[in-house]
């Protein structure tokens, strides 16, 4: 049984992810929170492994309670919720450590299936999202020496590996271009985001971009199905 935390500031909202969340049977609804100092508490006390996190709430918004929570030791995956994919604020929801994003109208059964991924530990990111959010990272000029000074920490093979995930490569396809086992992929890739400080492969992803580690082009269908890959 997958437990979730529903935080929004419509009770409207709340009732209708209720409702079709719970109508598997796999999933139990164990709190809900109207603004983003609730859902921090509400996560403390219900250890939930999935939040459904509205962006805009009054009061703690959802991006400042996403980075309370996934600062916690076990934190649980968060899905920033919102209204349009083209959401300004999407980006500093998943720099604070979201997972990935879901917009309010995503059919119900889509829904259920990627709130079972999150739990799966995945990212959940829409193809036109994925495009979105890298296009607009790349854009992001003022915080290029910041990511590269980042980059710069790491050692060679670290940030190849970084680069992989920047164009959106499984643990896979990394260990054949990089002629490595997947587990030492993985050891990597957790070791790379222990070092930079990241909560997941999407903000890798992003900062990958960002330290100009991944060449400039369209973005392909394999970094936006990267950015919705497996974990470490």
């Amino acid at each position: 049984m997958i437990k979730l935390l529903v935080a929004d500031d419509d009770p409207m909202v709340r009732r209708h992810l209720q409702t079709i969340l719970a109508s598997t049977g796999e999933i139990e609804v164990v709190a809900e929170a109207e603004d983003g100092a609730e859902a921090v508490e509400a996560v403390l006390r219900t250890a939930p492994d999935v939040v459904l996190m509205d962006i805009r709430m009054p009061g703690v918004d959802g991006i400042t309670a996403t980075a309370e929570i996934t600062r916690l030791s076990a934190p649980p995956a968060v899905i920033a919720l919102t209204t349009f994919d083209s959401d300004s604020h999407v980006l500093r929801a998943l720099e604070a450590g979201a997972s990935g994003f879901l917009v309010k109208s995503t059919p119900p059964e889509d829904l259920l299936d990627l709130v079972k991924v999150a739990a799966q530990g995945h990212t959940v990111l829409s193809p036109t999202a994925a495009r979105h959010l890298i296009s607009r990272s790349v854009r992001t000029d003022d915080h290029t020496r910041a990511a590269q000074e980042k980059a710069d920490a790491l050692s060679e093979r670290e940030r190849d590996v970084l680069g992989c995930l920047g164009e959106g490569l499984t643990n896979g396809e990394i260990a054949a271009r990089l002629f490595l086992s997947e587990t030492t992929v993985k050891s990597y890739v957790s070791r790379l985001l222990d070092k930079l400080g990241l909560a997941n492969r999407t903000q890798a992803g992003l900062l990958a971009h960002q330290a100009r580690l991944v060449p400039r082009q369209p973005v392909g269908r394999n970094a936006v199905e990267g950015l919705s890959g497996e974990i470490s």
